[in-house]
């Protein structure tokens, strides 16, 4: 039924915690047998979501019905102050309900109803008690009391100062703050797909923290006028704005706010009033802030959006440092950067570490892959018993050579072979010459006459596995009849 709602989920997240689907159910069941009216941390996020979203409308309600309705705001937005408030005040409740997790808990959550409350008064209790505030229901009475009134101007100028209050309710964007905990965490949890998510979050976040304070600016632009009746010099009575549409004055302070922040204009032919100026000063400061972070996320963004390539170019820094360092020929530097740009694509990974640091099932599948073309082409890897391709697999050693390279001489004593993954070499034996592309195999003359019996060069960039004979050898005895064959 509902409960379940308040139970943890069945997740990657939940399952990173807890280890194991049982564990889940047994947590279950041990928030169950509490009997306690407790939200699980790992319950589901709807709720949390239906919050950030009531909180981003009254960011951008609340400036505009305070500069811009008049008084007239209407009954579906009154109602939706009052709907708000209400809900924030019920989130102050729920909060002294909901579980919380802390490094120090031994992975299991905290459902204990006196820690839940000892650690939310501590904490989050101020913040969200302020930002929960009931302006809305204030308002509503305030308009009910001063409908009557027969004088519209004081009651409107009443009305504002009230709504005015209001501001005071944008504290609830704290509460953004349990959003940016929860994808941390199904970020740390989550594999390396989501780095493209979280990526394009801080952009929209960044570009959502610009857009509210162009917002807010042009609502401060019409508010300071509105509040000092609008004055015979102020831009609102330049610009014949006093009888214009709420779409009008508000597109106009907008562009007010936006020419100052980037410090274009006045937006205004004219020179700002004593009250204005103030506002302009404002503006502009919050102007080069922004510009200021934005163009520090964005270095960020960009610096960390390919760590790999960019680990290469360090890597490839440090090696032009020492070529020029070991004085070595300019012909020479350049086939060392063009071996390491076809050895690593302009990307650099540590190989070795990765599969020391995995389990040999995985390390098997991605041995697969890396070879998959191998095992298609290649006589020796077809048909063969899943066993013996397991064994060998993790005994092949990846090489690139370079275009020009003799990858074996002839008569050169030798310990391995080589397999064909991609490119193509020129195999010269005597006066006779062959030559070898995808899937073709050379070296195995080395197993009976322990040294090759042609030269084999590399016709264009050539990437091979290497096998050496005693670890073939060692994985044949597992298998007579393979070795037969």
């Amino acid at each position: 039924g509902w409960r379940a709602l308040l139970l943890p989920q069945l997740n990657r997240q939940s399952l990173y915690v807890y280890g194991s689907e049982v564990a889940v159910e047994k947590e279950c069941i041990r928030q169950l047998e509490s009997g306690v009216f407790v939200i699980h941390p790992f319950s589901p996020m709807y709720y949390i979501m239906c919050m950030m979203a009531i909180t981003f409308l009254n960011l951008i309600g609340i400036p505009m019905e305070i500069a811009f309705m008049d008084g007239t705001s209407g009954l579906a937005w009154e109602s939706f102050n009052v709907f708000s408030d209400t809900l924030f005040l019920l989130d102050v409740v729920l909060n002294f309900r909901m579980g919380i997790i802390t490094e120090d808990a031994e992975q299991e959550a905290i459902l204990d109803i006196k820690r839940i409350r000892l650690n939310y008064l501590r904490t989050w209790f101020i913040p969200d008690i302020i930002a929960a505030f009931p302006i809305g229901y204030i308002l509503l009475f305030a308009d009910l009391q001063y409908h009557s009134d027969d004088n519209p101007s004081k009651t409107n100028k009443m009305m504002r100062i009230l709504m005015f209050v209001r501001i005071l309710s944008l504290i609830r964007l704290a509460r953004v703050s349990r959003l940016v905990r929860f994808f941390n965490e199904v970020e740390k949890v989550s594999n390396a797909n989501l780095e493209v998510v979280r990526l394009f979050f801080r952009i929209l976040s960044l570009f959502m923290m610009i857009f509210l304070l162009c917002h807010w600016n042009g609502c401060i632009q019409y508010f300071v006028p509105m509040l000092e009746e609008f004055p015979s010099d102020c831009w609102v009575r330049k610009e014949n704005l006093m009888n214009s549409t709420v779409i009008v004055k508000y597109s106009w302070g907008v562009f007010r706010a936006l020419s100052q922040m980037i410090a274009l204009s006045y937006g205004s032919m004219d020179a700002p009033t004593y009250i204005e100026l103030w506002i302009v000063m404002v503006s502009m400061v919050s102007g080069c802030l922004m510009y200021t972070i934005l163009v520090a996320n964005a270095t960020t963004m960009i610096a960390n959006l390919d760590p790999a390539a960019k680990e290469y170019k360090s890597k490839m820094s440090r090696l032009e440092h020492y070529m020029t360092f070991m004085k070595l020929p300019p012909e020479l530097q350049l086939r060392i950067s063009n071996y390491y740009q076809a050895r690593y694509g302009g990307k650099w990974f540590d190989e070795k570490y990765v599969m020391d640091t995995i389990s040999s099932s995985l390390k098997e599948q991605i041995l697969m892959v890396m070879c998959s073309r191998l095992l298609q082409k290649v006589p020796m890897f077809q048909n063969r018993d899943e066993n013996f391709i397991s064994d060998i697999l993790p005994k092949l050693e990846y090489e690139v050579f370079q275009e020009g390279d003799v990858i074996v001489r002839q008569n050169v004593p030798g310990d391995r072979m080589f397999f064909i993954d991609h490119g193509q070499v020129l195999m010269e034996v005597d006066s006779y010459e062959r030559e070898l592309c995808d899937g073709d195999f050379f070296g195995t003359c080395v197993l009976t006459k322990g040294k090759h019996l042609a030269t084999v060069k590399a016709l264009t960039d050539c990437q091979c596995f290497s096998l050496s004979w005693n670890n073939f050898q060692d994985t044949l005895r597992g298998f007579p009849e393979i070795k037969k064959d």
